[in-house]
């Protein structure tokens, strides 16, 4: 077989084929190129899904028709001045996407620079470039591409459905518009307008808050935390979703590397580590994080479409994320994203009807429902500090005056209120200055744990009790070898086990933390869990996870009775622990209703 250099119109259909793999991937570098342009507006509209129409006007600098004819013209650009690669500060480098697109499809150029007495057109067909011609324009330019792949209609059976190559693209202008919020965008389908947003003024990260708000919806701007942080020349900025408000996909994090928006891997799986001890294993958070960089520091010339980079420093990313967003994280204390509209969805008038007209049945006593469910439950025989371990009453102990009466502090006192009911020994209803929360007592607790044992390890090492009698806990073979290779790390937990035969193991000390808890279940727990384990995975990953574990069993359950003093030192307890807002898992440990609500409820 022998050798040929290929035709230009077939290295050009080569190259579409790795710039233009559908029509979102030509608009995107085409709004690219208006953004290099210092456009401080961007139109887009498409048709038929981008297949016979992507339009996109801008009003930035323009070309001339010089500039015109050597832009469709391949690896011409005037993004490289120097020639420097590691030195890549504008988007569309690569000076394939017009030649390429010039390739498959009609592309029609139009421009005009400010100042020029007129504009100038010029036309691509199928390959073949035409001559630039006098045009009547506004300053800035407008690339129009019709008929996409009708020179290569084998390419057009490989794209779906109009809607769906209409949704990639509208999500294409919007990572755009999300990184630069002082541009206007606008984007159209089939003449249906689905996105307008105005040029954002002011601080840049007020700018961000308010196009976030105007594309992710007022519900992400209202339980987001912001991000800010700075290591070693590299800066992280944006806002994270609180951990109870989250996704069942991870689509709406969106990721960008200096104004670039990229889906990689790396920063992926720094926001899943960030959020591992907060967020159940199926949820995902909602996300806008910008990196910025150095563009020495990394390389965006490693995927055709630029979706993907790659780090000179890869550990220092991954470690710039997971900090900068747990600590973000951890800033919100106790703040839970908002669920009164779903509470008040649950709520249905007794017996049927309207709030304000509703009637009970025959022999229903609400009285005795009412008193049933809202019970002070009886004080716990045990002391606080025994019945529930890492808490401790406010200062003064008991808050009751000499008559034995509660001295009882003002609900506006405390941001979660005061308690006035435990329901179903499982959750407590405290009043604020403004409503009512109800707690998840095991989920609080269980958070405010974990929470002192990390401080712990982070200062003088988990503080242990040594066992009066050492427990045996009887496992299979398996289980007992996995948790004995594991002894070494369990015991930087605070957790003391050795082998005792093949199918059992001895408990010798346990974090003092945890209080009593259920040593044989404990383990069986962790036996379980380190199945997931493997070599591979970062020791502070799994020291987490058995944190989580061992921080479940020795929190408050679910069907335990709690004095109002309990009650109330939980609340203040919750106030004050970082993350406190979800347990471990990433559930929401309480909820607040606002007395505004309630008294809709009862259509006052």
């Amino acid at each position: 077989m022998s050798i040929r250099v290929l035709p230009p119109d077939l290295v050009n259909r080569i190259a579409a084929g790795e710039v233009v793999e559908r029509p979102a991937a030509a608009l995107k570098e085409i709004v690219e190129n208006a953004l290099d342009a210092e456009a401080s507006r961007v139109a887009v509209a498409i048709r038929d899904g981008g297949r016979t129409l992507i339009a996109v006007t801008d009003d930035g600098r323009g070309m001339t028709a010089d500039d015109m004819t050597l832009a469709v013209e391949r690896h011409a650009t005037s993004k490289l001045p120097t020639g420097d690669l590691t030195h890549i500060d504008h988007f569309g480098f690569r000076g394939e996407a017009l030649p390429s697109i010039g390739a498959v499809a009609r592309l029609i150029l139009t421009s005009r620079p400010p100042g020029a007495e007129t504009a100038w057109t010029l036309a691509v067909e199928g390959g073949v470039k035409g001559e630039p011609e006098p045009a009547a324009h506004a300053e800035g330019t407008r690339v129009e591409i019709r008929d996409l792949f009708f020179a290569t209609p084998a390419r057009l059976k490989f794209l779906k459905s109009p809607r769906t190559e209409a949704n990639h693209a509208l999500d294409a202008v919007t990572r755009l518009a999300m990184a630069h919020p002082q541009v206007g965008f606008s984007f159209s389908d089939d003449g249906r307008d689905r996105l307008n947003v105005p040029p954002e003024s002011g601080d840049l990260f007020d700018a961000r808050l308010a196009r976030l708000r105007k594309i992710l919806g007022r519900e992400f701007a209202e339980n987001a935390v912001p991000v800010d942080i700075i290591r070693e020349g590299l800066r992280l900025t944006g806002y994270a979703g609180l951990p109870t408000f989250n996704k069942g996909t991870a689509q709406d994090q969106y990721l960008f590397v200096n104004g670039r928006p990229v889906r990689d891997r790396l920063l992926l799986g720094a926001v899943r580590g960030a959020y591992r001890d907060v967020l159940a294993h199926d949820r995902h958070p909602v996300l806008a994080l910008f990196l910025t960089v150095d563009p020495e520091f990394v390389d965006v010339n490693v995927h055709p479409a630029k979706a993907e980079v790659r780090f000179r420093d890869p550990g220092l990313v991954r470690a710039l994320i997971v900090s900068g967003l747990k600590s973000a994280i951890g800033q919100a204390g106790f703040r839970a994203a908002d669920a009164g509209s779903s509470m008040l969805s649950a709520f249905h008038p007794m017996g049927g009807g309207h709030p304000g007209g509703g009637h009970l049945g025959s022999g229903h006593n609400p009285r005795t429902t009412l008193d049933a469910a809202l019970a002070f439950q009886a004080p716990s025989p045990l002391g606080l500090a025994e019945s529930l371990p890492g808490l401790s009453l406010p200062p003064g102990g008991n808050p009751r005056g000499s008559s034995g009466v509660e001295a009882e502090p003002q609900p506006h006192e405390y941001p979660l209120g005061q308690a006035r009911a435990q329901i179903h020994e499982t959750y407590i209803v405290a009043q604020t200055t403004d409503g009512l929360v109800v707690v998840d007592q095991h989920a609080a607790h269980e958070r405010i744990v974990l929470e002192k044992m990390k401080a712990e390890m982070a200062t003088n090492g988990v503080i242990r009790q040594v066992l009066l009698l050492p427990e045996v806990v009887d496992l299979s073979e398996v289980e007992t070898a996995r948790i004995t290779a594991r002894a070494a790390e369990l015991a930087s937990l605070g957790l003391i086990v050795e082998a005792f035969g093949k199918t059992a193991v001895v408990v010798r000390e346990l974090p003092a933390s945890l209080g009593a808890p259920n040593v044989r279940a404990l383990i069986q727990d962790l036996a379980d869990s380190l199945t997931e384990w493997d070599d591979a995975s970062a020791l502070s990953d799994r020291l987490d996870r058995v944190l989580a574990t061992v921080a479940c069993h020795g929190s408050v359950r679910a069907g335990r009775r709690l004095s109002v003093e309990e009650m109330n030192a939980l609340l203040r307890q919750m106030e004050q622990t970082p993350r406190a807002g979800q347990c471990n898992h990433g559930r929401p440990t309480w909820v607040a209703l606002k007395l505004s609500d309630i008294d809709r409820l009862f259509g006052r």
